[in-house]
């Protein structure tokens, strides 16, 4: 009888990109991506997330007009909210958040936690003793998602299925290139994420008992600006 070869399992090579993001091939789970996504080898700059058992690259420079001065005015906004109340922590772009349940690791445009949140454990702070604290596992109350060039079916389509895999209770999500105005507060339903309701451009947040609209104005360089309004 004759006996087959066994022929060796393919080496997965490490991936560089433009020369300057390399995924070691040890990379190939969520766990592995963790681990590697906080080390010193990991990019300081670009986005790099792991979204349902794909890796997502985007290198490209962030706008100024469409997406970082719209999440500036988001951020100036709901801080404002939540230190009024003393209801949690709002926690700006660049934080990890990591939920196994959604084969989630990603660094939103921003999101929100109540204190109860933490001390229940439906989000853990993950301390790493000679580091600090660079990542959030579980669920945070709210997310935030500003649609930029490359980011519009992530934005609305991908991280629309995981964030409510992971069980987030609002996602907001923003569009405002060429010239649009669209701002959505997605609720966590049983049966997907559903748009919550208002009146003239107001919309109703749950998360913080508030109703929010975004206005666009222009500067006196001629530029549009945004501003985030809050009204009870």
């Amino acid at each position: 009888m004759q006996i087959m070869p066994t022929l060796a399992a393919p080496r997965q090579r490490g991936i560089i990109i433009e020369g300057k993001v390399v995924i070691p091939s040890w990379v190939d789970d969520l766990a592995s991506f963790r681990a590697w996504r906080v080390s010193a080898d990991a990019p300081t700059s670009g986005e790099v997330a792991y979204l349902g058992s794909d890796i997502w690259v985007d290198l490209s420079m962030e706008e100024f007009l469409t997406h970082n001065q719209v999440k500036a005015a988001f951020d100036f906004a709901i801080m404002g909210v939540v230190q009024a109340a003393a209801s949690g922590r709002y926690v700006p772009d660049r934080m990890l958040l990591t939920n196994e349940n959604a084969e989630l690791s990603t660094k939103p445009d921003g999101l929100f936690f109540a204190w109860a949140t933490v001390t229940s454990g439906r989000l853990r702070l993950v301390d790493k003793a000679d580091q600090g604290i660079l990542e959030l596992e579980g669920t945070p109350d709210m997310t935030l998602e500003i649609i930029s060039k490359n980011s519009r079916r992530k934005d609305s389509v991908v991280l629309r299925e995981l964030y409510w895999k992971a069980g987030v209770t609002e996602y907001w999500l923003v569009d405002v290139r060429d010239g649009a105005l669209s701002f959505e507060i997605l609720r966590h339903t049983a049966d997907g994420y559903v748009a919550s309701g208002g009146e003239e451009r107001w919309i109703s947040s749950g998360v913080f008992g508030k109703r929010f609209q975004l206005d666009r104005r222009v500067d006196p360089l001629g530029h549009p600006q945004f501003v985030v309004l809050v009204k009870g």
